[in-house]
């Protein structure tokens, strides 16, 4: 069993490319809406009840947020979840993250989010970065992807991957987000469509592909027990490195984990986010 780095390793070996971080649903914990104090809805309980008015679905619908999202939008169109999302994550205020502010300081070059919020892209607003969405069921395009550019003191703007400068820091949001616009990964048929096109290397700009070969990941507020988040998380970490692949921050793993991060060369470090990396809370 390799250790896993301590803080000032982690900070040394994000700056530097090697590892790279992956954050789940639990990397929003503690973010509060300003003003009412509610948490963000980030897991896939939280998402349900909040997209349908605080109340719970049948069972088989609370199992996972896509299943809810794909009844919902069979009910009531698919532009109610996209609204849905949109209201949450961009037109809500939310308090900072210092996970997020602590990625930022650490000049993170290439970072996953598989969360639909903005809290990196607010941290971010003061560096050229790029920025990759990714998306589901268009027609007239094989790619799964959008590619934008950001500069200080301008805007997002649509780039296609001739036109990418590789030296920018790059966020990454597999599930998408309310800006530049609003693009998601969201019910059943989203993901169906969006993990075949990433199997198929379709959800994925080149650059990338060859940029990940052989690096480490760390994983923050990410679980496997779904299927769903595995598959993305297989895919788009494809040519990780041997023998050990990263490390997984979860506090208590179940059985299921274990193996299946035993199978993906993940080590577990059965611990939280503010104790590994000594932030005294997740928000500041």
């Amino acid at each position: 069993m390799v250790q896993i780095p301590d803080s000032e390793q982690i900070r040394a070996a994000i700056r530097s490319g090697s590892l790279i971080p992956y954050l789940g649903a639990g990397a929003l914990e503690g973010v509060m809406e300003e003003g009412s104090g509610l948490p963000i809805p980030a897991d896939s309980d939280s998402l349900i009840l909040a997209m349908n008015d605080g109340k719970p679905m049948a069972p088989r619908l609370m199992y996972e947020f896509p299943r809810a999202a794909m009844n919902l939008e069979n009910k009531k169109g698919r532009k109610f979840i996209e609204r849905f999302l949109t209201r949450t994550y961009g037109e809500r205020q939310w308090s900072t993250s210092a996970l997020h502010q602590w990625l930022a300081d650490c000049q993170a070059p290439y970072i996953i989010d598989c969360n639909r919020d903005t809290q990196l892209q607010q941290r971010y607003r003061d560096r050229d970065h790029l920025l990759i969405l990714g998306t589901a069921r268009l027609m007239g395009s094989s790619f799964r992807f959008r590619l934008y550019e950001y500069r200080v003191g301008g805007d997002y703007r649509e780039i296609d991957q001739q036109q990418v400068d590789t030296g920018l820091p790059v966020l990454f949001k597999p599930m998408g987000s309310p800006i530049p616009e609003a693009v998601y990964i969201a019910s059943d048929a989203d993901y169906v469509d969006y993990i075949t096109e990433l199997m198929g290397g379709f959800a994925i700009p080149a650059f990338l592909k060859d940029y990940r070969l052989g690096k480490q990941y760390l994983f923050m507020g990410m679980r496997f027990q779904r299927d769903t988040e595995r598959m993305v998380m297989s895919d788009i970490t494809w040519g990780a490195a041997e023998p050990v692949s990263g490390w997984a921050l979860i506090s208590d793993p179940t059985d299921k984990e274990r193996r299946y991060c035993d199978k993906k060369h993940l080590q577990i470090a059965e611990t939280t986010i503010p104790e590994l990396l000594g932030i005294d809370t997740c928000v500041i």
